[in-house]
C-alpha cells in the first residue's frame, strides 16, 4: 500500500512538472504537442495524469524544455542536463 502511494505521489509530481513547464514557457498544450509531435488530446493525457508518459514523449519533452528526464520525472530539482 505504501509503494503504491509513494509511485502515485511520484507520477503526479511528473504531471506537475510538465503543465509547470508548459506554463512558463507561456505555451498551449496544443503547441507543445505540434513541437514534440503528438496530439494535443494526447498530451493532455498525460499533463492530468489521466495516462502515463511514455518513455519517447518524455525524452522529447526534455529536449523541447531543455531539461533532463530526471527533472521531469521528480529525481533532481536541478533544471540542467548535466553535460
Amino acid at each position: 500500500m505504501f509503494l503504491s502511494i509513494l509511485i502515485l505521489v511520484m507520477l503526479m509530481e511528473k504531471y506537475e512538472r510538465i503543465r509547470a513547464l508548459r506554463e512558463d514557457a507561456d505555451l498551449t498544450q496544443e503547441k507543445v504537442g505540434k513541437a514534440i509531435n503528438i496530439p494535443q488530446r494526447s498530451y493532455a493525457y498525460y499533463e492530468s495524469g489521466q495516462r502515463m508518459v511514455p518513455p519517447h514523449v518524455l525524452c522529447a519533452l526534455a529536449d523541447f524544455y531543455d531539461v533532463s528526464v530526471d527533472y521531469i520525472l521528480g529525481r533532481t530539482n536541478n533544471q540542467k542536463i548535466n553535460r
